[in-house]
């Protein structure tokens, strides 16, 4: 007898843990189900039999669907979104409650090259502005914001931007998000800036010359019965000096303007390298000013074809000859000189052994009025536009230039150019 109950105690025990492990696999089966968001074949699994199971697992399929659509009809708006918004010219963003970027077309990215794939990053990783992050904030929130600009430090770079957004609703409609219109202003901040700058130097430089002129006149009318002859003679001299320096200024700048005119063409022309590089260092040899200097040219060979406007690059090595003249000592050497670069370019450089230019003033050199020594360099004559006007001629040519000290002493400049006019 007592066998025999344990023998059922056993079965018993058996048929219980059984139904307890189908229990388990079943609860695994729908837990990876909700986890996949994938609906659970309730008929073959192995809990079938279980009581109630049919019901829980026609809820739970029931909810895996529900969420699923939702899911793909979020998927389905943003792309919409991203479809209609993505061409336009307008930076568009919007930004869920915390911050998180769910859409960022490509005139945004274009604004932030650094940071590609914004979608799901949080915006403080993209733009590092305390304001700008408060304006989004507040635009989420509902309050009423105009237009603001901010500024945005990216490393060595400064940003600016124009920002206007809206709160909108999430998609599911149970949270706030916001939409905000960008509009890059980096480029017209800058233009604005080199405007203000530009008509600050050109007043000064106009307004020195100016006011010497007018202070001998002055004098002049004053005094010039019983002035001696000698001093009226020298007054005269200085008048001329500085109307020729006023004259200079002038005509610089309307070369600038032209050269930054829409309408201005670069008449290309091939050139003999070398015929053109002697022939310019042969008529500079002859001028006053380099007696005491050595102008040589230095090339290898043949550079094969090239074409350019003749007269124009005239100004570009004729300024570049004339500067390093005017700040060498006597008898320094001059070099001009050219080399193939690659297939496509040919470098020239013009080089001195001069003082060369401090570290700090190089990157600089090439902008308008900007100068390394500023008494001296009036006192050469400079107007301090001359590098600019050589750099717009090689920009026009579709070149770069640019400067660099030699370690044994000296400057040189550099010129690439390509060889055939770029279409």
């Amino acid at each position: 007898m007592m066998v025999l109950l344990l023998v059922v105690l056993a079965l018993a025990l058996g048929f219980a843990l059984r139904a307890l492990l189908k229990q388990k696999r079943a609860h695994t089966e729908l837990e990876n189900a909700v986890r996949r968001g994938q609906p659970l074949l309730h008929e073959d699994g192995p809990a079938s039999q279980l009581p109630g199971w049919h019901a829980l697992t026609e809820e739970v399929n029931r909810l895996i669907t529900e969420n699923a659509s939702l899911r793909q009809q979020h998927t389905d708006q943003l792309a919409q979104l991203e479809a209609t918004l993505g061409n336009l010219r307008e930076a568009v963003l919007i930004v869920d409650g915390a911050n998180y970027i769910h859409l960022a077309n490509r005139a945004l990215r274009e604004i932030f090259p650094g940071a590609r794939d914004l979608i799901n990053l949080r915006l403080e990783l993209i733009v590092r502005s305390g304001p700008f992050l408060e304006y989004v904030r507040a635009t989420r929130d509902g309050a009423p914001l105009a237009r603001q600009e901010f500024e945005i430090i990216e490393g060595d770079n400064t940003l600016w931007i124009e920002a206007s957004g809206a709160p909108i609703p999430s998609p599911d409609g149970k949270s706030q998000w916001a939409l905000f219109v960008i509009h890059d202003m980096t480029n017209q901040r800058k233009l604005e800036r080199m405007r203000r700058d530009f008509v600050a130097n050109a007043s000064h430089e106009l307004r020195t010359p100016l006011s010497i002129i007018k202070g001998y006149v002055e004098t002049l009318v004053d005094g010039h019965q019983t002035m001696e002859v000698a001093d009226r003679d020298k007054f005269l001299r200085t008048i001329q000096r500085h109307s020729d320096r006023l004259k200079s200024i002038i005509d610089d700048l309307l070369t600038l303007s032209r050269l930054e005119s829409a309408t201005l063409g670069v008449k290309f022309a091939s050139l003999d390298i070398a015929q053109y590089l002697e022939d310019l260092a042969e008529e500079y040899r002859r001028r006053p000013q380099a007696t005491d200097h050595e102008i040589v040219v230095n090339f290898p060979g043949k550079l094969g074809p090239f074409e350019g406007d003749d007269e124009k690059l005239v100004h570009v090595f004729g300024n570049l000859v004339e500067n390093a003249l005017k700040y060498t000592p006597k008898g320094s050497r001059i070099e001009l000189g050219a080399t193939a670069a690659g297939a496509d370019e040919v470098e020239f450089f013009v080089r001195d052994n001069g003082p060369g230019i401090p570290a700090a003033d190089l990157p600089h050199i090439f902008e308008r009025f900007y100068r390394v020594e500023k008494g001296r360099s009036r006192e050469t004559g400079g107007t301090g536009l001359g590098l600019s006007i050589v750099k717009h001629i090689v920009q026009l040519h579709g070149g770069r230039v640019w400067a660099e000290n030699r370690a044994e002493g000296g400057l040189v400049i550099f010129v690439r150019l390509p060889r055939q006019r770029k279409e």
